[in-house]
């Protein structure tokens, strides 16, 4: 997963110190983004649905992309600062944010990202978000491909 030596795993702390920044974000909070796995190089995201993330006039209550477009950018920051020597220090930027849409997303969403590789400077990520269709079953909604740089300490 990185170019580097292995870094320190994650530690509760650090898991508290990235849930309470979600918390304390404005937008991560109003989206009601939770954090429900978290591991070195790959994170598991959910946002319950709510009506105000649905498009206007859609009958069957899908949820607006740009939910799952930042659910793709902000799991992606989070696994790969995962592989931080510390993840609560050092920055990230997005350089590229590919998302490419399934089916509607009609239910809670659902995101895994994965580090595909996390160099000195750049980092890659790969995305599925899911939610459950009308039907019942759970199926993809989305895909994505990430690339940040990264700005080590």
């Amino acid at each position: 997963m990185t170019d580097t030596d292995e870094a320190v795993p994650l530690d509760e702390e650090h898991e508290e110190l990235l849930a309470a920044f979600v918390e304390s974000h404005g937008f991560l909070s109003w989206l009601d983004l939770r954090v429900e796995e978290l591991e070195r190089g790959r994170i598991v995201m959910s946002v319950p649905y709510d009506e105000k993330l649905v498009n206007p006039g859609s009958e069957v209550g899908s949820i607006h992309g740009g939910v799952a477009a930042s659910l793709i950018d902000t799991a992606s920051g989070f696994a790969l600062r995962s592989t931080f020597d510390d993840p609560t220090t050092g920055s990230l930027a997005t350089t590229d944010l590919n998302v490419t849409y399934l089916r509607p997303a009609t239910d809670d969403l659902r995101v895994e990202a994965e580090v595909l590789r996390a160099g000195e400077s750049m980092g890659f990520t790969d995305t599925l978000v899911t939610s459950v269709a009308p039907d019942g079953e759970t199926k993809d909604v989305a895909v994505g491909r990430t690339s940040y740089r990264l700005f080590r300490e």
